[in-house]
C-alpha cells in the first residue's frame, strides 16, 4: 500500500560467469583489464568451459570470434563485457560455440559460450575470464568478490548506485 515510501534498490549484484577461481583484475596479464581501462569487476580462471549470463537482461553484442559477449542487466543498467580468455580473437572462433545473439532477453544462469579451454590452453592463450561492468563511473562503487572458488551464478560483483 504504501510501497512508495519503500526505498529503490541501490545495491545490485552480479553472479559469476563460469566455474573457477575467482581473482581481482589485476592478475589478468592483459593491462587493459588489469588496469580497469574499461571498467572494474573480477575474472575468473574457469574450471569448465561453460560462460553464463552474471543477471537478466539483454545481449549487447556477442563477438564474431564468440570470445566475448556483452550485456545489459536490467536491474542496475550494468553495461558487462565477459572477455574470454587473453588474445583468444587470435583464435577466429575455433573452439568456440556461442548460444544467443545480439537482442536476446537472458536470465541469470543462462549460458551464453561454450569453448574448449583445452584448445585455448593447446593454442597458448591464458583462459581466465574477466568481467567488467563497463559503465562503472555511473556508480558509486563496483566491487569484485575475489579469492574463492565460485560456481556460476554466485555473488562475483557488488554495484552500488
Amino acid at each position: 500500500m504504501f510501497s512508495f515510501f519503500k526505498k529503490k534498490e541501490t545495491r545490485f549484484v552480479l553472479g559469476a560467469p563460469a566455474k573457477g577461481k575467482a581473482v581481482p583484475l589485476s592478475e589478468v596479464s592483459d593491462p587493459t583489464f588489469a588496469e580497469e581501462m574499461l571498467g572494474k569487476g573480477m575474472a575468473v580462471i574457469p574450471s569448465e568451459g561453460k560462460i553464463y549470463a552474471p543477471a537478466d537482461g539483454e545481449v549487447g553484442m556477442v563477438f564474431d570470434t564468440l570470445h566475448a559477449v556483452s550485456m545489459t542487466a536490467a536491474d542496475s543498467g550494468a553495461e558487462i563485457l565477459i572477455h574470454v580468455g587473453i588474445d583468444t580473437v587470435q583464435m577466429k572462433g575455433e573452439g568456440f560455440t556461442g548460444h544467443v545473439k545480439a537482442g536476446d532477453r537472458v536470465k541469470k544462469g543462462q549460458l551464453l559460450l561454450e569453448v574448449d579451454l583445452e584448445k585455448v590452453k593447446a593454442a597458448g592463450y591464458d583462459p581466465i575470464t574477466p568481467m567488467l561492468v563497463c559503465n562503472t563511473t555511473d556508480y558509486a562503487s563496483v566491487e569484485g568478490l575475489t579469492g574463492n572458488d565460485v560456481n556460476p551464478g554466485d555473488d562475483a560483483v557488488v554495484i552500488q548506485k
